[in-house]
């Protein structure tokens, strides 16, 4: 980068004054005397990426047109060939960055609705979430590797260090997603999502004792309602069960600590390649227990009985779209990530099981409970009063 910089600082010089040299002509060179002439070039070229020092410091007033001055503020050459006067406006998304925020928050619940839905619907009919796991991220890899082939995004380079740095943060997400499938095909949606509320106190925890940073009291006590909220929203499809408990657990450590890591890695790479170069290498190391543990069922009878129940296209349709939901939601929630702390996406992700919850009730047909809608109210008031709280101290910090 430093390189890089030096280049196009040259080059921005160089170009700038080539341009002052046409645009001046003789009427601007011929009132001066030499020494001053060559004192303007040499000033010309010490520019810092469209400054440069002011030609009054070097050249006497008299010797300074009027008209050449107004040209001395010096712009970049890709900007020079605006009007004068006639700087761009920052737009609507630069000034508010909050509806930006917004639309990821947006996108991200919405593609894990779908995503939740499908991927039970699949369940009911191929209970093996160690392959459907592997298939969410096959898919999620070949989406990746056609991206960089259009340079959509660029591919950004990786070395030892970097892989180093990103194999904790793919490993926790292996661990974390294989987990969570095994939750949500063995208990009801309702019950995996309000065991895996849990995250932000999780989360809260890690950001304390693992980061270093205080959490606030306050903000301690407003993730209560956060978890109240959302456990009576799903008591209503409650089917305890120690396996779905415990892997949802597991679950909820393991991606708390790839939240905290990911966002160290992003200092070396942007959101959309970490997530992808995670991809690849949490699907290196699910491949290995799928096939030990459900290799031989699915060649003996598994993938006989999906076929036959749904059909070859279905089947096949079901597992990539699933597949491709999963990387797009897991996408927008990297890159929201990216944008908030931890513990504010946190937050959000126990909203997001709110949206999750509500829907996979009515697709499925459960019967809504006036329960139900309370702790959905609760849960939504207790982020709305942790965002209130969060925002508070925030601003309190930077008065001071």
């Amino acid at each position: 980068m430093p390189a890089l910089g030096t280049l196009s600082a040259g080059g921005a010089a160089a170009g700038v004054a080539g341009l002052l040299r046409l645009r001046r002509g003789p009427a601007l060179a011929s009132p001066l005397p030499a020494a001053a002439r060559a004192g303007a070039v040499h000033d010309g070229a010490q520019l810092v990426w469209g400054r440069q020092l002011r030609p009054a410091l070097v050249l006497p007033a008299g010797l300074l047109p009027l008209q050449a001055s107004k040209r001395l503020t010096l712009r970049p050459p890709a900007a020079s060939a605006e009007p004068a006067g006639e700087a761009k406006s920052p737009g609507l998304l630069e000034k508010y960055p909050a509806i930006t925020t917004g639309f990821f928050f947006f996108m991200w619940y919405f593609l894990n609705v779908i995503f939740n839905i499908l991927n039970k619907k699949i369940y009911n009919y191929f209970p093996y979430p160690y392959f459907v796991s592997v298939i969410h991220l096959l898919v999620g890899v070949v989406y990746c590797l056609l991206s960089w082939a259009v340079g959509l995004p660029k591919r950004a380079p990786i070395n030892a260090t970097l892989l180093k740095l990103l194999f904790p943060v793919a490993l926790c997400h292996a661990l974390g997603h294989v987990t969570s499938n095994v939750s949500f095909a063995t208990v009801a949606v309702s019950f995996a999502h309000t065991i895996k509320a849990l995250e932000p106190f999780f989360n809260a925890a890690a950001t304390q004792f693992v980061l270093g940073q205080t959490v606030p009291l306050s903000l301690w006590l407003s993730l209560a309602p956060v978890v109240l909220g959302v456990s009576m929203a799903s008591l209503t499809e409650l089917s305890f069960s120690w396996k779905g408990f415990i892997n949802a657990m597991i679950s909820n450590i393991s991606f708390t600590y790839r939240s905290i890591y990911s966002k160290k890695a992003m200092t070396d790479m942007d959101s959309t390649n970490v997530y992808a170069y995670i991809s690849i290498i949490a699907l290196v190391v699910c491949i290995p227990p799928a096939l030990i543990i459900e290799g031989p069922q699915l060649m003996q009878y598994g993938l006989n009985d999906a076929i036959a129940k749904v059909g070859m296209t279905k089947f096949v349709s079901d597992l990539f779209l699933v597949g491709l939901f999963y990387h797009l939601y897991n996408q927008i929630a990297t890159n929201t990530l990216e944008r908030v702390a931890p513990l504010t996406h946190a937050v959000g992700n126990v909203l997001k099981r709110v949206f999750v919850i509500g829907f996979s009730i009515i697709i499925f047909g459960n019967k809504i409970t006036t329960q139900t809608g309370i702790g959905t109210c609760i849960a939504i008031a207790g982020v709305a009063l942790y965002s209130y709280i969060k925002a508070k101290i925030e601003e309190e910090k930077r008065g001071r």
